[in-house]
């Protein structure tokens, strides 16, 4: 993937990464709006001084369908074991993540592996980005399980783990 974005990509690049960085700062400051991906995408095409569609485009390309052909090769074939193993076991599963994914889902061939997904940018995703935690809270709702029941596993302690103890959910730093 980083070869093809070095070869095909290199106009997005700038793109990307202020778009990485505008994710970071509304971390720090949330927005008052509905649908925090499209205020990342919003403050990105303003910070480049580009159109939104244009914006949009990079951000689609290069994050959501290009990874598609690459990360099957990179599953984490050691936790999705467990995750199958929680499941036949009648437990229940979400993903919640902080932006699309329900097409890297699709491109995993996971989508059957989480009852629920709770994504920012999708119908009913949270209004708030980790470690706010909306989107945990959501998934737990949606689930119909309590809260303090709930381990969630994520690869970031300062918004995963936040998010998790802010919810009153047990935390599992994978790296």
């Amino acid at each position: 993937m980083a070869a093809e974005l070095v070869t095909f990509g290199r106009h997005a690049v700038t793109t990307l990464r202020q778009f990485r960085k505008q994710h970071e700062l509304l971390r720090e400051n949330p927005p008052d709006a509905m649908d925090p991906y499209r205020t990342q995408l919003e403050r990105t095409a303003e910070a480049l001084e580009h159109d939104l569609e244009a914006v949009a485009g990079v951000v689609t390309e290069w994050m959501h369908v290009r990874p598609g052909r690459w990360i099957r090769m990179f599953r984490r074939r050691t936790l999705l074991a467990e995750i199958e193993e929680h499941r036949n076991g009648g437990g229940k599963t979400a993903l919640v993540s902080d932006y699309p994914a329900t097409k890297k889902l699709d491109a995993l061939g996971l989508t059957s592996f989480f009852d629920v997904v709770v994504a920012s940018g999708e119908a009913n995703g949270p209004r708030r980005l980790k470690p706010d935690p909306e989107g945990y809270l959501l998934a737990a709702k949606a689930l119909s399980v309590d809260p303090s029941r709930c381990l969630v596993i994520g690869d970031r302690e300062d918004a995963d783990g936040a998010a998790a103890r802010a919810a009153s959910m047990s935390f599992r730093l994978i790296g």
